[in-house]
């Protein structure tokens, strides 16, 4: 989103008549964005056999989904219902990677069975899996290398005491394992956390990657999972990928020299494809001054964007109605009976109630993370191709609330 003539603008198209067109509050997607992003991905590691996908917890959209597949990125998935999302979006079995956490055998089995790459993170379920299949099915398995990375302790899942992943001091037994069941394991697996700075992190878990790697001799690829910073506010600081591609792309060619053959290098960005991509539109309801606040209170809440309670996550927010007018101090809130906080003493254009208010970086985890708490409807989403804008889901219903209830006889 541009400020052009004094007015917001996605791909030339005005964002207040977005909002009158398909109603507020309202998820836009800026598709030249996600292509942005996933080009400069590209371009980072451009000097190696690199592989990403799109990991698509972040924004499950299927017609976000086709697009990424349009651009040819795989796809990662946690779950068995983001697998048939994918598949059902257009991706092949093959360029599809299952990394549940948590979950039954039955799950994996019915993953196997629809012929995607499987990544097991814990010895039971891992031996399982080479009682059932030995060494007819090849999977991929998650490490976690102990290391404490993220923004925060909620966004860090390559600590010790994360769930997250088999432990790297488990790797005698983790051995012994795939030796007694002769286990195919084509592609070794790590992710850290989210909003990575500091390109050493990456490097560090590299080296602890490569030295597992070398018990496997049939691998086929090495996934770095993720975890790129990407800017919340004006002049933010992000991961400086050309830097982390030029270290991490030599000293992986240099492994695969050692190893006796070319892998391929993966990655599973979420975060950091969409992002930037998406903009949530919501009006102002009311505003209220108190003897310590001036709140301007808007039509949505944690039931659709829940980052801001659940993270503490920045989202810049400005008045698309008046872009122009003097700046004053508000504390912007939302509709939910909760503490639903989207940013406190924040600058932000005067606003006058029915005013239009953008919340930036609403493309990961804001509409996957909806719910219908206080019996709320969710939005509908938009993605602009070209200059374009397609309804890509429409506005929820009561009737959609209530589908599948089984009222009482009463």
């Amino acid at each position: 989103m541009e400020l052009v003539n004094q007015g917001y603008q996605i791909q030339g198209l005005s964002v207040l008549a977005l909002a009158e067109q398909f109603g507020t509050p309202l998820y836009v997607y800026d598709s030249s964005v996600i292509q942005r992003q996933y080009e400069r991905m590209q371009k980072a590691f451009s000097s190696t056999r690199v592989k990403i996908n799109y990991a698509c917890k972040a924004l499950s959209n299927p017609a976000v989904l086709q697009f990424f597949r349009k651009l040819g990125a795989g796809l990662d998935t946690v779950s068995i219902q983001e697998v048939r999302l994918g598949l059902m979006s257009g991706f092949l079995a093959e360029e599809i990677v299952y990394t549940p956490n948590c979950v039954s055998f039955e799950e994996v089995i019915e993953a196997v069975e629809l012929g995607v790459h499987v990544n097991i993170d814990n010895l039971s379920i891992l031996e399982q899996f080479g009682h059932a299949y030995g060494s007819r099915v090849p999977v991929c398995i998650r490490l976690n290398p102990h290391i404490m990375a993220g923004g925060n302790s909620k966004i860090s899942v390559g600590h010790i005491d994360s769930k997250f992943g088999i432990s790297i001091y488990q790797m005698p037994h983790l051995l012994r394992i795939v030796e007694a069941h002769s286990i195919h394991v084509e592609g070794l697996h790590m992710h850290t956390g989210s909003d990575i700075l500091d390109t050493d992190v990456f490097l560090q878990g590299a080296e602890i990657l490569f030295e597992a790697a070398v018990s496997f001799p049939h691998l086929q690829f090495l996934d770095f999972g993720s975890g790129f910073k990407v800017p919340y506010k004006p002049g933010d600081i992000e991961t400086d990928l050309h830097e982390l591609g030029s270290k991490l792309s030599d000293r992986f060619n240099a492994f695969c020299q050692s190893y006796g053959k070319p892998l391929t290098l993966m990655f599973e960005p979420g975060k950091y494809l969409v992002s930037e991509a998406g903009i949530f539109l919501a009006r102002v309801n009311v505003l209220k001054q108190t003897t310590a606040a001036l709140f301007a209170g808007v039509e949505t809440g944690l039931n659709h964007l829940i980052r801001p309670m659940f993270y503490d996550a920045y989202h810049h927010i400005v008045n698309v109605s008046r872009p122009e007018a003097q700046p004053r101090i508000y504390t912007v809130v939302g509709y939910i009976c909760e503490t639903d906080t989207f940013g406190w003493n924040r600058k932000i254009s005067e606003i006058a109630e029915g005013d239009l208010l953008a919340f930036y970086n609403a493309g990961a985890y804001c509409y996957t993370m909806a719910s219908n708490y206080n019996a709320r409807l969710r939005p509908p989403e938009v993605l602009v191709i070209d200059g374009q804008a397609h309804l890509i889901r429409e506005r929820e219903s009561f009737e959609d609330l209530i589908k599948g209830v089984k009222w009482l006889q009463m």
